[in-house]
């Protein structure tokens, strides 16, 4: 039998004394004036349309197939929770243009919490005092034009030398054809800029600053967070069944957040005892953990319901997860666009060999030249729609 349904029979039978309250409650919502978006039909007592959401397929796709038979704007009931799936760009645009505000809050999740250092990472944070100074800190002081002018150089030596390291590969063996996985060449070289730009560190490659073995547990746990924070635990919707992890997921997400804090630990007290040391870089040289400590000695961390550390490390996950998987997603997506395009490949080289030439590698500055390749980029956007869901009752 599917756990999906065990879980979901031990649900119903330890959830009907709650029955007579949440129906008193979904009366009084009935008894609104508030517009709703349409609703599917099929929903449960009590579970609303959980049991749509069972099985193995992840979330997103369970509901990206709904949205493709129900339209791009609709409500479903998760248990005691309501939430609105939004599929269609326009709509998304105007959710976070006009509504940004009152989009501003994210659901609270099983995954959040133990993953996200107890919503304390700003993509998963409530809106508050320390979501709106995390996410000015990122704005203005780690992702400031200034800044990233600063950190160009980490950009420039990790693309060349990825790209070097990838022409030995391929010439290795002389004229002797090679297979190379360029999704897991993205990956490594991604988060060697990311994860110079924000500790300092190359993990993959020549030049690596630790062993291959904390390289690929970093990347592992990276992916493992992707997996799960998309995994459905049925507490999300039944809080009161806090208490159940049938199928382990709750214990699995306890476990990557240990590998990825214990991480983040390690590039703190390095940099930390760096400081101690009177090892303070130059300001063209810092990356993203010494400004955070600068800016924790001026007192910008404090007045928090969270410690410094904590608002440092949130900080790092949110960006290391940001830069990474989803710029390996994106270029692999984009690259096997062209492969199965000649024509489109064709039609980039030629605008690469009209703008930059063959005698030079290409520069930040030939972007804005580049209007096909920049359109290429764009695509895959095109193919992956995305899926906004929040509780309408939130403000």
């Amino acid at each position: 039998m599917d756990p999906f349904f065990q879980l979901t029979a031990v649900a119903i039978f330890l959830s009907i004394v709650f029955y007579k309250v949440l129906l008193g409650r979904e009366k009084s919502n009935a008894g609104s004036s508030k517009r709703m978006a349409p609703e599917p039909e099929g929903a449960w007592p009590i579970l609303g349309h959980l049991h749509l959401l069972g099985g193995d397929q992840l979330l997103y796709r369970t509901l990206g197939a709904m949205a493709d038979k129900h339209g791009p704007a609709f409500t479903i009931r998760l248990g005691a929770r309501r939430a609105f799936v939004v599929s269609s760009w326009e709509v998304v645009k105007e959710c976070f243009t006009i509504n940004d505000k009152a989009l501003a809050s994210r659901p609270t999740t099983v995954a959040a919490k133990h993953m996200g250092y107890n919503y304390a990472v700003f993509g998963f944070a409530p809106y508050t005092p320390f979501w709106r100074e995390m996410r000015k800190i990122a704005t203005l002081e780690l992702l400031s034009n200034r800044r990233l002018e600063m950190l160009k150089h980490v950009r420039i030596s990790e693309v060349e030398m990825g790209i070097r390291e990838l022409y030995n590969l391929c010439h290795h063996n002389g004229s002797i054809p090679i297979l190379v996985e360029l999704k897991q060449w993205f990956e490594d070289l991604t988060l060697n800029v990311v994860v110079r730009m924000v500790a300092g560190k190359r993990y993959f490659g020549a030049n690596a600053v630790c062993d291959d073995g904390e390289a690929r547990r970093c990347q592992k746990a990276i992916s493992q967070f992707f997996h799960l924070i998309g995994i459905f635990v049925v507490s999300d919707a039944l809080p009161f069944l806090w208490w159940l992890d049938m199928q382990g997921h709750e214990k699995a997400m306890k476990k990557t957040a240990k590998e990825l804090d214990d991480l983040l630990e390690g590039w703190l007290k390095e940099h930390r005892q760096r400081r101690i040391s009177g090892g303070i870089k130059a300001e063209g040289d810092q990356d993203f953990i010494d400004v955070m400590l600068f800016l924790q000695e001026e007192g910008r961390l404090s007045n928090f319901q969270y410690d410094a550390d904590t608002s440092i490390k949130s900080t790092c996950l949110a960006l290391i997860l940001g830069g990474s998987d989803t710029t390996a997603g994106t270029l692999t997506w984009a690259i096997s666009l062209l492969l199965n395009n000649r024509e489109m490949l064709r039609k980039a080289q030629d605008e690469l060999d009209l703008h930059v030439g063959k005698e030079r590698p290409v520069d930040e500055s030939d972007i804005k030249n580049l209007v096909y390749l920049q359109a290429i980029i764009k695509e895959p956007y095109a193919f992956i729609q995305p899926v906004l869901c929040w509780d309408p009752g939130k403000p």
